[in-house]
């Protein structure tokens, strides 16, 4: 088997987190690429790469202060299809991400995604960021409490599936969080975000109605700049890398841990 077929079910949720860590698509996609690119020139991390998942992660935390000049491309890249001022929009946004991170210790987010989003055990996310396993359980407890003193916002839910949403509305209230609407199609969500104005969206991407998720959101995302955490069962859907991608992805069935990070990422972000 060729390294890139061992790296191809790996990759797509790498992306994931990259992207979860940068708040944006591209400066998640570019830091992969870079990470890569760096491995397939260095013999001894191309070998590391044959390792397995942990092994995959270890190797882009290792390059990732090799990554500025893939973020400062994307940063000042072409605004292709989009208007300029969406653009502009965007750069000052993920400028105000920077600063942000540059203000926080990154391993304890980088821990807490580890560990709940991407599912590693405290040893492996030990091994991928080069600290001892009780570091790890520092820094997710230090971020646990970092997400509970978060700004709280009006929280909209778009869930077809009524113990979902249920689980959903108490999770939200148990961060403090007020749950602004909910909805269960597309004309429904689309509605709530007009009427309601939420601070985050939670989303399905398969909705009562037969309508998509993705095409509300699509919709939502045109007159709003909320933050948006897709919630599927099917993840590999929306990463393929083939179109416009959700930085914050959560897999169903979910932990309520790993949706409380996803919203500590999207609300540090949005």
């Amino acid at each position: 088997m060729s390294l890139s077929q061992q790296l191809a079910g790996d990759l797509p949720f790498l992306r994931r987190y990259a992207r979860a860590l940068s708040g944006s698509q591209e400066t998640g996609d570019a830091m992969v690429r870079s990470a890569l690119e760096l491995a397939l020139k260095d013999e001894a991390l191309r070998r590391s790469l044959e390792g397995g998942r942990t092994a995959l992660y270890t190797v882009f935390h290792s390059t990732l202060d090799n990554n500025e000049p893939a973020n400062a491309e994307v940063a000042g890249s072409a605004p292709d299809a989009r208007t300029s001022t969406n653009y502009q929009e965007a750069n000052q946004k993920e400028a105000s991400a920077m600063r942000k991170l540059a203000a926080i210790t990154d391993q304890k987010r980088q821990a807490l995604l580890l560990t709940t989003v991407e599912e590693f055990t405290p040893q492996q996310a030990a091994q991928i960021l080069g600290v001892e396993v009780s570091d790890v359980e520092t820094l997710v407890s230090d971020a646990v409490a970092q997400i509970d003193a978060e700004q709280k916002t009006r929280v909209l839910i778009i869930e077809d599936e009524p113990m979902i949403l249920m689980q959903l509305e108490d999770l939200a209230m148990s961060l403090d969080h007020e749950v602004c609407g909910t909805a269960r199609t597309h004309a429904e969500a689309v509605a709530a975000v007009k009427a309601e104005k939420p601070g985050l969206v939670l989303a399905d991407i398969q909705l009562a109605d037969g309508s998509s998720g993705l095409e509300a959101v699509k919709e939502i995302l045109a007159i709003s700049n909320v933050p948006v955490i897709f919630i599927t069962a099917y993840p590999e859907r929306l990463l393929t890398g083939d179109r416009l991608e959700p930085a914050y992805l959560v897999t169903k069935p979910f932990r309520e841990q790993t949706v409380k990070a996803a919203i500590s990422q999207a609300l540090f972000f949005g």
